[in-house]
């Protein structure tokens, strides 16, 4: 869920996740609710929890509205995506505009979104971005992906890698982040541009899918729809609503996502090949309005999420910790909350989740959050810029 009220405020505890896979949706809203007056448990989310105060925060680049996607390049300067379509270039105090951008559609929830540099950049030099296009049939835009280099403040040597069909005017789920694994596939993510009952399960049809892509745009001949007639070849997985988090778990390669869901529901999906995540078939959550949309939460041939929030907290970008900067931290995964104003911290053992927290409550909606190759951590917050997480001394 982004940039929705919601109406009902709970909490649910990690080892309900399991007792609730037998109940229909309605009975789980009920159960929810009394459950969430009834008890507390260690894994509750937990406020600024002792280990979180050994760090403080530092605003590194002020002045940024959204500040949807960054990344860090071989010298240590910044490339920031600014949803409103601007490429910012930050060096040593110093913001400079790319010129050169391609034609970006600004809708809804869409614009100029990700960025992502090649793993090997420091010999390639090139850049992949997402971004809403109005490019192809219809009116309205889709989300694409495109690659470039710069020189100078000039993007240079543009490539379109990827556009979703089918355009429309409807401005939410358009994704999308970039990944690439450790065997130098590109995964982007499109969102169900809002048409659930129809994008998600079919794969026809783009949107409601994670992609992957070899890093010039070409097909991998092992995509698993490569030898399905009408099939978008592309796809890697889908029934996905909205995922706007995606990053490599360092400690075992695999490529996971955080998705928004509706009302309650959001997820994270550890990305299998060819895998149905559901959606809106299965789900967690219901309609905005409380109703349900769907009466079960899992079905055969569907994976259930790693982990669900209900209530939803708005995830956006996502982080594994693998720093000795943070040593209290190493092993977890951070993920922004653009809903609550804060930044999550999620506690893995065994590839569960077994505690949450919360940390710097009233930060600001978090877009974004990322370690760097210095292993620190920059996190993207709305309004306010790029803020460094910074242990005490």
């Amino acid at each position: 869920m982004e940039e929705y009220i919601l109406i009902m405020n709970f909490n649910v505890t990690l080892n309900q996740k399991f007792k609730m896979k037998q109940i229909n949706s309605i009975l789980v809203v009920i159960f929810i609710t009394v459950t969430a007056c009834a008890q507390q448990t260690e894994s509750e989310i937990k406020a600024e929890d002792p280990v979180a105060l050994n760090y403080t925060t530092e605003t590194v680049i002020s002045g940024l509205d959204i500040p949807w996607g960054m990344a860090i390049l071989p010298d240590g300067s910044f490339l920031i995506t600014e949803k409103a379509g601007t490429l910012i270039h930050y060096n040593n105090g110093t913001k400079t505009n790319i010129e050169g951008l391609p034609d970006v559609y600004v809708r809804g929830q869409g614009g100029l979104l990700d960025i992502e540099l090649h793993p090997n950049y420091r010999e390639n030099e090139w850049l992949y971005l997402t971004y809403g296009s109005a490019d192809g049939d219809g009116d309205g835009g889709n989300t694409a992906l495109m690659r470039a280099k710069i020189n100078g403040s000039m993007l240079v040597e543009k490539q379109l890698l990827y556009k979703g069909d089918i355009n429309t005017k409807k401005g939410q789920h358009w994704g999308s982040r970039i990944e690439f694994d450790d065997a130098g596939y590109l995964y982007f993510s499109i969102g169900d541009r809002g048409n659930r009952d129809v994008n998600p399960q079919d794969i026809t049809r783009d949107s409601g899918k994670i992609y992957r892509l070899n890093d010039d745009g070409s097909i991998p001949d092992d995509n698993p729809f490569v030898d399905t007639t009408g099939a978008k070849t592309a796809i890697f997985s889908y029934g996905h609503r909205n995922p706007q988090g995606m990053a490599k778990n360092p400690f075992t390669g695999a490529i996971w996502v955080n998705e928004h869901g509706p009302k309650g529901g959001d997820e994270i999906n550890v990305i299998e090949k060819g895998k149905n995540f559901g959606w809106p078939v299965i789900s967690y959550g219901v309609n905005y309005s409380g109703t349900p949309f769907t009466d079960i939460t899992e079905k055969e041939g569907m994976e259930q999420p790693l982990f669900y929030w209900v209530p939803s907290i708005a995830p956006s970008g996502m982080a594994f910790v693998n720093s000795d900067i943070y040593p209290d931290w190493k092993g977890n995964v951070l993920v922004g909350s653009l809903k609550f104003k804060y930044l999550e911290r999620l506690v893995l053992e065994n590839n569960e989740v077994v505690k949450r927290e919360k940390l710097f409550e009233d930060i600001g909606r978090v877009r974004n959050v990322l370690q760097a190759p210095d292993g620190y951590i920059y996190v993207a917050v709305e309004g306010k810029g790029i803020v460094k997480i910074i242990p005490e001394k």
